[in-house]
């Protein structure tokens, strides 16, 4: 007899990601479907990486990170949200954003605990609750706009409600919660017992001069909240999977107790790096700048096609409407622009766990120029 696994997760298969990236490289299509940049990083940074290596900076760090990275974090934080964070209690470095979101689940999840999720989500996030023993309750974000439903969340909220998980930047639509979210969503958990998970990978992705408002700025929401960030976003290398939680003391000792048996510590060259590297501070207050400008020039690209832009004010992506062009569902679409047309997108259906159809494929423009406009000029044939 041999040994068989019962799965702790029988509905996932292959994520959408990879099964749309195999496809675009088996057709050689133009990937504008998996959120990761085609342009080089600063070279400032890999070279501080390689000077740490060079210096024999290759042992283990501390468990919660490099002290003088958790330090710049800190100082960073209070410089953008006028938050003091104690680095040596509320900060751990992590092996990218997700572990850390993953980590914050297992955290807090005891079996039958509900998490109120937003969908369209992040493909991580039902997985990581249910194979904690959790609940996922999704509500759905309004279409066009992806805005919050929250008289529909205080009727999903109940004694069994353990987290909700929210995420701004958003992914995929690009939508930001505005202060009213955030004052709703605190007066909503205002004396229970419920944890938030803050999605805040995105922070300087933030376009059209508006602000990203992190839970960090709101202490009656900090309290009760792991906060989750990604350094690969931010300094355009996604490949190192570095991120970091903020967490209030008590929480982050939780936290860490996961932590420390599950990663231990991270990639030691790459923390000096990123101490020294957050020092510069304009490489992260001109991201929005920068990747602003990648949305625009995409839009101007694609007005030659037949596809509609919805509004999107942060992240990597935009979503474009394909409403009056097909009849197919999205997946179906997707399928066929990789294969007749060479342009790999995602289906937003994706990010259900229920698929809904709005007829919208979300687009990554954190792309060469060059790239982007060769993926609009095969775009504008499409029927």
């Amino acid at each position: 007899m041999k040994p068989t696994i019962q799965s702790k997760l029988p509905n996932v298969g292959t994520t959408i990601f990879t099964e749309m990236s195999v496809l675009a490289q088996q057709y050689k299509a133009i990937n504008l479907g998996q959120g990761f940049p085609d342009f080089l990083m600063d070279s400032a940074i890999t070279d501080l990486v390689n000077e740490a290596m060079q210096k024999g900076h290759n042992q283990y760090v501390h468990m919660n990170g490099l002290p003088a990275l958790r330090e710049g974090l800190a100082e960073k934080v209070k410089e953008l949200y006028n938050t003091d964070i104690d680095a040596n209690d509320e900060i751990t470095v992590t092996p990218g954003g997700t572990y850390a979101i993953y980590t914050a689940f297992t955290t807090i999840l005891q079996k039958g605990d509900e998490v109120i999720v937003f969908e369209p989500a992040y493909d991580s996030y039902i997985p990581n609750i249910e194979i904690n023993g959790g609940v996922a309750v999704p509500i759905s974000l309004s279409y066009p706009d992806y805005s919050i439903n929250w008289d529909l969340v205080k009727e999903k909220i109940n004694a069994k409600t353990k987290a909700i998980i929210i995420n701004s930047p958003h992914n995929p639509s690009g939508a930001l919660l505005q202060d009213a979210d955030l004052k709703k969503l605190s007066e909503l958990v205002l004396g229970t017992g419920i944890f938030i998970i803050s999605d805040e990978v995105y922070e300087h992705l933030v376009f059209d001069n508006k602000e990203h408002l992190s839970v960090l700025k709101y202490p009656e929401l900090y309290e009760r909240s792991f906060v989750c960030f990604s350094f690969g976003k931010t300094y355009h290398c996604t490949g190192w999977k570095m991120g970091y939680c903020i967490a209030p003391p008590s929480l982050m000792k939780e936290f860490r107790k996961v932590h420390q048996f599950n990663c231990f510590t991270c990639n030691s060259p790459t923390q000096f790096a990123l101490a020294a590297y957050i020092k510069n501070k304009e490489a992260y207050l001109g991201l929005g700048k920068f990747l602003q400008g990648k949305r625009d020039y995409f839009m101007e690209a694609m007005k030659a096609t037949k596809f509609k832009p919805l509004p999107s004010y942060g992240s990597y992506f935009q979503l474009y409407s394909y409403d009056g062009i097909s009849e197919e569902t999205e997946k179906e679409l997707a399928v066929r622009l990789i294969k007749e047309y060479g342009v790999a997108t995602i289906p937003v259906s994706a990010f259900y766990n229920i698929a809904i159809e709005n007829k919208v494929l979300r687009f990554c423009f954190a792309k060469k120029e060059e790239t982007l406009q060769e993926a609009a000029n095969r775009l504008i044939n499409v029927k």
